[in-house]
C-alpha cells in the first residue's frame, strides 16, 4: 500500500463533493449541507479560486481530502492556512493518511512564510481531537466560535 498526496484537479470534483457528504454525515451535520458539486467545482476550479483541496489517494484510490483557505492574522501581520474540511474514508484510518494532509499544510505553511495552521473540530469528537493533539495541535478553549447566516445575516446587511 502507498499512499500519496497531491493537489485535486477539476475531474475530482464528485470525489470532493462525495467526501464532503461523508464527512457531514460522521459529524451529524447532513442536514446542514446546501452546496452542490456544481458550486464546489466552481469555487474549487473557476476563475480566480479562494479555496483550495488536496487529495489523498491510496495506490492510486481516492481515499481522503483536505480543503482549505488563506486566512490573515493582523497580530502576526502574516497569512496562515484554515484547514475546513479533513476526511478520510474509514476503512483507511490508522495508516497514516490523515497525518499526511496535515503534513502537506505544514510544508506549504513552512515554505510559504505563512504564520498559524487552524482548524475547528466539534467537542465531542474524541477521536479526531486526540488525532490533532497526537501531532501537534492545541485546542483553542478561550474562544467562542461566532456566526451570523440566512435571515439574520440578511437583517445584519440591511435586507429585511
Amino acid at each position: 500500500m502507498s499512499h500519496t498526496i497531491r493537489p485535486a484537479n477539476p475531474a475530482d470534483a464528485a470525489t470532493i463533493y462525495d467526501f464532503i457528504r461523508k464527512l457531514a454525515d460522521y459529524e451529524k451535520l447532513s442536514h446542514e449541507v446546501e452546496a452542490t458539486q456544481e458550486q464546489i467545482e466552481a469555487q474549487l476550479f473557476g476563475e480566480s479560486p479562494k479555496v483550495f483541496c488536496e487529495i489523498a489517494e491510496d495506490d492510486g484510490r481516492p481515499v481522503g481530502f483536505a480543503l482549505w483557505f488563506y486566512t490573515f492574522s493582523t497580530f502576526q501581520g502574516r497569512h496562515g492556512i484554515w484547514l475546513e474540511d479533513l476526511y478520510v474514508d474509514p476503512d483507511v484510518r490508522g495508516q497514516g493518511i490523515g497525518k499526511a494532509l496535515l503534513a502537506e499544510l505544514a510544508k506549504r505553511c513552512v515554505a510559504e512564510g505563512l504564520g498559524r495552521f487552524e482548524w475547528w473540530v466539534l467537542n465531542w469528537n474524541t477521536p479526531s481531537i486526540d488525532f490533532y493533539k497526537a501531532h501537534g495541535a492545541v485546542m483553542q478553549d478561550e474562544w467562542t466560535v461566532c456566526r451570523v447566516s440566512g435571515d439574520k445575516l440578511l437583517a445584519l446587511a440591511g435586507h429585511n
